[in-house]
C-alpha cells in the first residue's frame, strides 16, 4: 500500500515548492498532462502555463509524461516547447527509464507531478522517483479514468486509515 502514497501531496502544480526539490537534487520534473496540467477541455495551454513552465525550465529539463496519444499531446509540446512522452502506459516503467536513459537522470534527481495515484505516484514510486500529488483540474474525464477514480477512492480510504494521506491536507 505504501508504493500508492505520494512523497508529497499539494493542492496543484503552482502551490509546489520547486526551490526545496531543487535542494533535495531534484534536476528533471516530469509532468502529467491531462487534469495536471491541463483539463481534458483544453486543446492548448493557458498563458499562465506557458509562462509557469518557461520559468521552471530555467532550473529543471521538464518533461510531459502523459499516457494520451500524439495528437493530443502535440499542441502542448509545443507551446511549451518542452519534451514529451506520449502514450506512456504509465504506471509501466518503459517510458520512465527510456527518459532516464536518454537524459542521463538518476532516480533520485526525478520527481513525478500528476493528479493520479495509480498513473503517476505508484508508476513514480515504482522508478523510485521523488512523487507529488496534486489535485485534479477538473471532474471532466473519460469513461476509463472514472472507474480508475472509483478504485483510487478506495485506495485513499486506505492509507487514510494508516494515517498517510488525507484529501485536502497537503504536506511537503
Amino acid at each position: 500500500m505504501d508504493n500508492f502514497a505520494p512523497d508529497m501531496y499539494q493542492q496543484s502544480i503552482y502551490t509546489i515548492n520547486y526551490k526545496k526539490l531543487k535542494k533535495r537534487g531534484i534536476k528533471c520534473l516530469l509532468f502529467d498532462l491531462n487534469n495536471t496540467l491541463a483539463s481534458y477541455e483544453m486543446d492548448y495551454p493557458t498563458d499562465k502555463l506557458r509562462e509557469f513552465m518557461y520559468e521552471l525550465e530555467k532550473d529543471f529539463k521538464v518533461i510531459i509524461v502523459s499516457n494520451s496519444n500524439k495528437d493530443r499531446i502535440r499542441p502542448f509540446k509545443e507551446k511549451l516547447n518542452i519534451d514529451a512522452s506520449f502514450s506512456s502506459k504509465k504506471p509501466l516503467k518503459k517510458k520512465f527509464k527510456k527518459i532516464m536513459n536518454m537524459y542521463n537522470f538518476k532516480d533520485t534527481e526525478i520527481a513525478m507531478i500528476g493528479d493520479e495515484i495509480i498513473a503517476d505516484v505508484f508508476g513514480g514510486n515504482r522508478m523510485n522517483f521523488t512523487t507529488i500529488l496534486v489535485n485534479s483540474i477538473s471532474e471532466v474525464e473519460p469513461f476509463i479514468n472514472r472507474f480508475i477514480r472509483y478504485i483510487e477512492k478506495k485506495i485513499i480510504k486506505k492509507l487514510n486509515k494508516k494515517g498517510i494521506l488525507f484529501k485536502g491536507e497537503y504536506y511537503e
